[in-house]
């Protein structure tokens, strides 16, 4: 081991025994421990503990090197199963493990503008965090069904082919579902700089390390001021992959129930859902639909319903989570689990990123649930009609090729030929673009250019105001 890599997993360790230390709090003083029996790959296993822990509890063990977090992830009549939060941990048979209890965070105002890691601690160079008044569980139940506020507030996300196609609410849990390299995470960005969150928690799960900085700095910019981020990269232990998560769920939830609509963002479910059955393998589980075990299927659910709206007088969490679908497949067991939960999902096509454009979002494919409390007037109509066309444009795509079309035999599709290519040159829109102010009134605008009806080069009217 070089001795560049050996300073670096000190530096780690140093970091999780002051985390250890700041969680050994006075009102939460050591009352039981055990001993270390065995140890495997990716865990290990204590007697003593097991009428004193409960499933999910935090433990730490002590040795030579210092204090160590582990969850307890099983628990048997004699011993329990914990798993390591910090990956090669160095443990030893016998040694002592004491419990902790819940893990715990103390959100505050002032945590914005901030970069952490899962275990709720700065990693961004910054001063330390100042605790906010109450500490919460990450692991908490979501407000009951029927004391939740109705989702009835459309909002505008700044990106036109989500607008049209597919508007949102405050409120709304939507999927983005796409192939690994499509642009996902492009697509996440361009949503967080949306005007109509008063806050941004995102969660980076499982992301390459180089690109944390980059996402921060050049794709969140000044945004960064009223967004939190909670990042646990590729590197990371399955443990603090599966916690980010949860930490940034309950920081959105401090935020809502301060009465603030918050932009939740996790890249990725998937990585979430992979950490979870890495994690559920080690303590035993079988698997049971293409390698995951059923841990996993309920993990999603109890993360995803805890975002939207809140009770009286609270706020919204409106979640934007990608789904990486491997190989492409959209009915792999994570990505259909997740649809179902969810209140409409994002399509993102390989074909269209191929072909250059700019979010690749497939208006055909993509559903909102919500979109009729969305739009507004003729809007759906409108919309309607328009995925008429895209769908006889694109289902006579190889017919055109060969010139079996002639102008002047089918009116629908005299239109669609003429129409669709204006509608996908609207939906073009990049990164460093600036958030479309209404994209109704661009559609309107390119579409009376086509047509003649306005000459090259005027400019738009004002936007609409019945729209938020």
């Amino acid at each position: 081991m070089s001795v560049h890599s050996h300073s670096h997993r000190s530096e780690k360790l140093d970091a999780l025994a002051k985390v250890a230390r700041k969680f050994a709090e006075p009102s939460e003083a050591i009352r039981y421990g055990g001993y270390v029996q065995s140890i495997a790959a990716g865990h290990y296993t204590v007697s003593g503990l097991s009428r004193h822990v409960r499933l999910g509890e935090f433990v730490v063990h002590r040795s030579q090197s210092g204090d160590h977090l582990g969850e307890v992830v099983k628990v048997d009549t004699d011993t329990v199963v914990v798993c390591p939060i910090e990956a090669g941990e160095p443990i030893g048979v016998n040694e002592t493990v004491f419990s902790r209890g819940a893990f715990k965070v103390a959100p505050d105002q002032s945590w914005c503008g901030r970069t952490i890691n899962a275990m709720g601690q700065p990693i961004d160079g910054g001063p330390e965090l100042v605790p906010g008044a109450k500490r919460r569980s990450v692991v908490s139940q979501p407000p009951p069904s029927m004391s939740r506020q109705r989702v009835e507030t459309p909002l505008r996300t700044g990106v036109r082919a989500i607008d049209i196609f597919s508007p949102i609410c405050l409120g709304q849990r939507l999927g983005v579902f796409a192939g690994s390299g499509v642009g996902k995470s492009t697509l996440l960005s361009m949503i967080a700089r949306a005007s109509a969150f008063d806050r941004v928690v995102i969660s980076l799960v499982g992301e390459r390390g180089r690109e944390v900085r980059e996402f921060i700095e050049d794709t969140l910019g000044d945004n960064l001021a009223k967004s939190v981020v909670v990042v646990a990269t590729s590197d990371e232990s399955p443990m603090l992959r599966r916690l980010a998560p949860l930490t940034a769920m309950t920081v959105a939830e401090y935020f809502r129930d301060a009465g603030q609509n918050v932009l939740m963002i996790v890249d990725s479910v998937t990585r979430f859902a992979h950490a979870v059955r890495e994690v559920g393998i080690a303590s035993g589980e079988a698997p049971i639909a293409r390698g995951y075990p059923a841990s996993v299927f309920t993990e999603l659910p109890k993360l995803l319903e805890r975002a939207g709206p809140g009770g009286r007088d609270a706020g919204s969490i409106t979640a934007i989570v990608s789904i990486l679908v491997d190989g492409d497949n959209h009915n792999d067991p994570v990505a259909d689990a997740t649809r179902g939960i969810l209140d409409g999902h994002i399509v993102l096509s390989r074909t269209l990123a191929e072909e250059g454009r700019y979010p690749p979002i497939d208006p055909l494919a993509s559903i909102s649930r919500l979109a009729r409390k969305a739009w507004a007037g003729d809007e759906e109509k409108l919309v309607t009609r328009l995925k008429a066309l895209i769908h006889r444009f694109e289902e006579t795509r190889d017919l055109r090729l060969i010139g079996g079309y002639r102008p002047g035999t089918d009116a629908d599709m005299d239109m669609a030929v003429k129409q669709v290519p204006v509608v996908y040159e609207v939906l073009r829109q990049g990164p460093d673009d600036p958030p479309a102010a209404d994209a109704f009134d661009d559609l309107a605008h390119e579409m009376k250019k086509a047509a003649g009806l306005i000459q090259p080069g005027t400019p738009q009217s004002e936007p609409s105001k019945g729209r938020k």
